[in-house]
């Protein structure tokens, strides 16, 4: 069994570090100005490019980077460094999007692919959010068309988006809507404050009497909650590769602190409390990191999809839970100057509590375990892609 990177892997790691390193100019800006300007944007839409990492989700056939399932946590670990979310300039098409038909895709992928579009996915509700199977947004059939109504929250990157993927149903059917944000009956309702400091906003949206052709229909009519589900598997693998890379950025930063911070005559790295909890963020990182590894790994290798769906969850609630315990760790170390927003261990406390959240809570990440345990057993849990006796 062979750990070490391959030299791809590791050209891929230094130029998501690369572009990392550039992209800190931009934190302080983001938080204190709640965003980058439009001059701004437009240079790291530049870095972006400049170190091939557009679409590093999407085929190469199609444009994009081609990156592995295992590469693209390589670099989302990476880019998870950084704070006020900049990580999310580097555009990522929603995967549903694989889904497009071949006029599909040169309307809304290839352009995205080259970052001249952005894709929002709208799937939560007032009533529907653990439960996406309960929402009340509707697509009535009319001609040729369809007419859409309902309300969604959360839409991340709703603000900087021009079209909008949004769930709706079709006499019960779920289904997935590609839905241009200039139509009319599109509107934004409220664009609430959060604890975190985002580059991009989670605007609320109203759709009233939304008509569109039956053209924009994602797929099939009924295969909404399938690419809803896979679409929430690859952000829950990303989002335990990201907070692992946060966590080891608060972790150096709280060490070095550490190291220089001389109280009652000595470093405060030499006393057994300060060493215990950088110890305990040691083995969080290392440990969740492996995991994920392991488990990005194991989707290369084609698994099942349903195993995939709850090994993610495994990883997305380990990493996401351990991440939180780290910051907070190196927030403590830091004592007061680490509750300043100019301190990067700050803004990663707050940015990674979401995590616990979105794309599905803690709890709901545990009963996915727990009820692939119940329905399949836990040997596939626990076990390990390419190592069945024979």
């Amino acid at each position: 069994m062979d750990f070490q990177m391959t030299p791809r892997q590791i050209e891929i790691k230094q130029r998501a570090m690369a572009w990392t390193h550039e992209m800190y100019q931009y934190e302080l800006d983001c938080e204190m100005d709640n965003g980058l300007t439009d001059d701004q944007h437009a240079k790291v839409r530049q870095l972006v490019i400049n170190h091939g990492l557009a679409a590093i989700n999407m085929p190469s056939e199609w444009g994009g980077a081609g990156l592995s399932v295992l590469e693209h946590a390589i670099v989302s670990e990476e880019v998870g460094k950084l704070t006020g979310a900049l990580w999310d300039t580097l555009w990522r098409p929603a995967n549903a999007l694989k889904a497009c038909t071949p006029a599909q895709r040169e309307e809304y992928l290839i352009p995205e692919i080259r970052g001249e579009r952005r894709d929002a996915v709208a799937i939560t509700e007032p009533e529907a959010g653990s439960d996406p199977q309960n929402i009340q947004t509707t697509a009535d059939k009319d001609g040729d068309y369809y007419i859409i109504n309902g309300e969604k929250l959360f839409v991340t990157v709703g603000d900087a988006a021009d079209f909008i993927l949004v769930l709706a149903s079709v006499e019960g059917a779920p289904t997935m809507f590609l839905v241009d944000k200039d139509l009319p009956g599109v509107s934004v309702t409220r664009t609430p404050r959060y604890t975190h400091t985002f580059v991009y906003e989670h605007p609320e949206f109203l759709f009233e009497d939304v008509r569109v052709g039956a053209d924009k229909i994602l797929g099939e009519i009924g295969q909404g909650y399938e690419l809803t589900r896979d679409w929430f598997v690859e952000e829950r693998l990303m989002i335990a590769a990201r907070t692992i890379g946060a966590a080891e950025r608060a972790t150096l930063l709280a060490a070095e602190f550490a190291k220089n911070r001389v109280q009652f005559g000595k470093p405060i790295l030499e006393f057994q409390l300060i060493q215990n909890m950088l110890a305990k963020n040691t083995v969080d990182i290392m440990t969740n990191r492996v995991l994920t590894y392991q488990v990005a790994w194991e989707a290369d290798q084609g698994m099942d999809r349903k195993l995939l769906n709850a090994k993610a969850a495994v990883i997305k609630l380990g990493a996401s839970e351990a991440s939180n315990r780290c910051v907070d760790n190196a927030l403590q170390i830091f004592g007061g100057r680490g509750y300043m927003r100019e301190n990067p261990v700050e803004r990663l406390w707050r940015e990674l509590r979401v995590d616990r959240i979105w794309e599905g809570t803690s709890e709901i990440q545990t009963v996915i375990i727990g009820n692939e345990i119940n329905k399949r057993g836990a040997e596939g849990l626990l076990g390990y892609a390419g190592a069945v006796a024979k």
